[in-house]
């Protein structure tokens, strides 16, 4: 089934977390060592810095009460910015989904938080897939049926994952950025864009592979992990090649924001242009289920009505997704 898009949003927190910060909490790792590994620049925060560099955040359960934003608050701010861009009301809205890696209470949902915070009275719920969790919502709405859908459902993705980052682990504290993501869609209406070819699927005997116990720190296999998401980019870009390309449209490529070094391998191997393979991990690092939504949305207003943009992610599960976002309508439209 065709869903239809309106508009989509994003917000970022303003704390910026560069890799001279990093060299400064004396873990061992210095700009030339990130950039090699992962080319990532910067990554914004909901904490406060001086929090960061004076505890390392090694209490979890502190780090909620220090943040400058919730996990709620930064879902609001990008859901704001996609009904503005989608002309739609929060009276319109019949249904919030929101999901991500780290919520901030086990109950209520962040989407019944979310929506509060938007004044919206409307079925609200999560769908927990870590970063694939935008591609879970997206694909739970493609098979359902259409006639039993509001008219307008707001899917977000909201992430403060540097509350669950151990600033003495050099490994995860140069990957972590904080983000999320909004996007207005119609399962009747047409809008700007249509998501089509969505698939979801999960590999549960790797579940243990990428963890966040709760009150606990992230936690991986880094290599096994890495490995394992660029096989599966590869073969979800290439099956979205197969499917849907067109010599008459512009196939474009964005990636799960895990790494930059991870991204232009995948290019690479699908033999994606440079000016065809868009991200935001280099400036604004990993920011979970926020990420790849968050690279489609800051470039809103550039997309073209023969753009068609393949998106593919991989998270802990494991799980894996790809769908398209065909541009329809031009800018503004």
């Amino acid at each position: 089934m065709t869903l239809h898009v309106h508009g989509l949003g994003h917000f970022h927190p303003e704390n910026e977390i560069t890799n001279s910060f990093l060299e400064s909490l004396d873990i061992e790792t210095t700009d030339d060592w990130i950039m090699d590994r992962v080319g990532i620049r910067s990554r914004r925060t909901a904490l406060p810095l001086d929090y960061i560099r004076e505890t390392h955040n090694r209490d979890p359960r502190a780090a909620m009460e220090a943040a400058d934003y919730s996990n709620a608050q930064l879902g609001q701010r990008a859901a704001e910015m996609a009904m503005q861009r989608a002309k739609v009301t929060k009276d319109q809205i019949g249904m919030v989904i929101c999901g991500g890696c780290a919520p901030d209470f086990a109950i209520p949902a962040e989407g019944a938080r979310i929506a509060e915070l938007l004044e919206i009275e409307a079925t609200s719920f999560d769908i927990g897939s870590a970063c694939t969790s935008f591609f879970a919502a997206i694909n739970m709405l493609s098979m359902m049926d259409p006639s039993k859908l509001p008219n307008f459902v707001l899917v977000v993705a909201s992430e403060v994952m540097t509350r669950t980052v151990n600033y003495d682990d050099r490994n995860s504290a140069v990957l972590w950025g904080d983000a999320a993501s909004a996007a207005v869609i119609s399962t009747r209406i047409p809008g700007r864009a249509e998501i089509i070819g969505s698939n979801l699927e999960s590999s549960p005997a790797g579940q243990s592979k990428v963890v966040i116990p709760r009150l606990g720190f992230f936690e991986q296999d880094g290599r096994a992990v890495q490995m394992f998401a660029i096989r599966k980019t590869i073969a979800g870009v290439n099956q979205l090649h197969e499917d849907f390309s067109d010599d008459d449209r512009n196939f474009h490529f964005v990636g799960h924001q895990a790494n930059l070094r991870m991204l232009e391998n995948v290019s690479s191997k699908c033999e994606i242009p440079n000016e065809r393979h868009h991200y935001n991990v280099d400036w604004y690092g990993n920011t979970g289920a926020a990420s790849g939504v968050s690279v489609v949305s800051m470039n809103w207003e550039k997309w073209q009505p023969n753009d068609d943009i393949a998106m593919v992610g991989v998270g802990s599960g494991l799980t894996w997704g790809r769908y398209l976002i065909r541009m329809t309508q031009g800018k503004g439209a």
